[in-house]
Formats: C-alpha cells, structure tokens, sequence
C-alpha cells in the first residue's frame, strides 16, 4: 500500500503543481479570463487518464491467461522506463519548473484559447497517462485481493491536491529539489520490483525463458499472507521465490539507476529552489 500511496502522492503533486503554476500566473497577471480554458485542457487530461485505467484494467481481462501475463509483463516493462525517465527529468527540472511553465503560458496566451486548452492539457495529461499506467502496473504486481492498493493510490493523490492547494495559498514552503530527489530515490526501489514482476509475467506467458529456475524460496522465513510478508511485498513488490532471471534484472536495474540518480548534480543552482506560495 506504501509504494501505492507513494506512485499517487509523487506523481499527483507533480500535476498539482502545474496546475497551481498556471491558475496563479494567470490571476497574479490579471488573465482570469483565461482560467476556463485552462480548467477545460485539465479536465480532459484527468478524463483521459481515468479512460486509459480502465481500458487497460477492462480490456485485460477478456484476454486469455497468457495473453494477460505478456500484456502486464509488456506494460510494466514501458512503465518502468517511463518513470525512470520522469524521475530524472523531475530531478534536472524541479528548481526552474515555474519559469518554463510561464514562458509556455506566455506563448500560449498569445496565440488564444486553443493554444491554452493544449497547453494545459498537454501539461496535466502526461502526468496523468503515466501515472495510470504505472499505478495499473504496481497495482498488477502488488495484487492481493483486496482493494489497498487502489487505497494507497487514492490516499497519494489526496494528499498531493492538499499539498497543491497549500502551495497555492501560501501556506506551505518545501524544498522542491530535495522532495524530488528523496521520492525520486524510492520510487526507482519500487520501479526494480515492478520491473521483475513483469519479467515474471512474461515468463509464465512463455516469452522468457528460466520460469522453473528459482534459486531459492524463503516462503517458509517469510510467509506471503504474514503481515510481513505482505509489507515487504506491498513496498518493494518483494517475492519469497524469485526466478534467476528475476534477481538478475532488479539488480541490473536498481543498482545502476539509483547510483546514477543519486549522484550529485552538475547543474547550477538556480534562485526559487525552495517553492513560494503559487499566489504571491
């Protein structure tokens, strides 16, 4: 439930800020008048992520057994590299996100409302097109019959409109740097174990070989349906009996990508690091 709630919380508060950056300039710039045809690009961007969930969590389930594990182990895969790349773009981004989104509203406002609906559209719907399809992947992996993980989810994403709202109202100051890097790190943790499930999956779809070849299996150590058990699979997607072909790859992936994102940054610090209030 903790990855879950992690997945909702970081990527929610990424399009929350947006959000809040682009209704601030404009009621700071005295451009209410462009506040509908931002409201409107966002609307269609959360009605386009919840559309493409329920396509993927629908229209997997008429597949056969097989077909479900290659489509989920597929997903998963372009999930993982999709993060991976949102972490570190986040991460080179965070300090100077307002500027580039003003310049983009600025350009935008020039060339009328269309351009302010796409703007804002294209803003919020990448946001939301890649947390439906990592949350369906980590939902898929974290799967335990009962509706936390979906929970978690919900719980991430409310408390990321708090955080927004809070940042908007001035009420709430935080090193959006330092945020980003530390959810950043424990998001590419959590991506490892979505990425060996899915190498899983396609194992028992038959697309990777090695489905029998387990080098161990703690299930007696640590129980799958103990409280434990369930935390550490909840967290890190972890599995008592993991394949070779499984280990091989978290460690190939976790190891590599969490030194290289970790490692300091060579870019400048910028002023505005710390986030303002949105309003003033």
């Amino acid at each position: 439930m903790f990855s879950n709630y992690l997945i909702g919380l970081r990527e929610g508060l990424e399009a929350s800020l947006v959000v809040c950056i682009l209704i601030a300039y404009l009621v700071k710039t005295g451009r209410r008048e462009a506040l509908k045809p931002i409201w409107t690009g966002i609307a269609i961007a959360v009605a386009l992520a919840l559309g493409f969930g329920c396509a993927l969590e629908f229209g997997s389930q008429e597949l056969t057994f097989q077909a479900q594990e290659a489509l989920g182990g597929s997903l998963s895969i372009v999930a993982v590299c999709l993060v991976t790349w949102m972490v570190f773009w986040m991460r080179r981004t965070a300090r100077h996100l307002k500027s580039e989104l003003h310049g983009r509203l600025d350009a935008a406002l020039a060339m009328g409302t269309g351009a302010l609906v796409a703007t804002a559209f294209l803003a919020v719907g990448r946001e939301g097109l890649e947390t439906a399809l990592f949350v369906w992947a980590s939902v898929h992996a974290a799967s335990d019959g009962t509706p936390r993980p979906l929970i978690g989810v919900a719980l991430g994403i409310a408390t990321a409109v708090l955080l927004g709202w809070l940042f908007y109202r001035g009420a709430l100051r935080i090193n959006l740097a330092k945020f980003f890097t530390w959810t950043g790190g424990m998001l590419v943790v959590v991506a490892a174990g979505v990425l060996a499930y899915g190498v899983h999956d396609l194992q028992e779809a038959g697309w990777v070989p090695g489905l029998t070849d387990v080098p161990f299996d703690v299930s007696g150590a640590i129980p799958p349906d103990s409280w434990y058990g369930t935390l550490l699979k909840g967290v890190f997607n972890f599995q008592p009996d993991p394949t070779a072909v499984q280990i091989t790859v978290w460690l190939l992936y976790l190891v590599p990508v969490l030194t290289l994102f970790l490692l300091p940054s060579r870019l400048p610090r910028r002023t505005g690091e710390t986030a303002p209030s949105a309003a003033k």
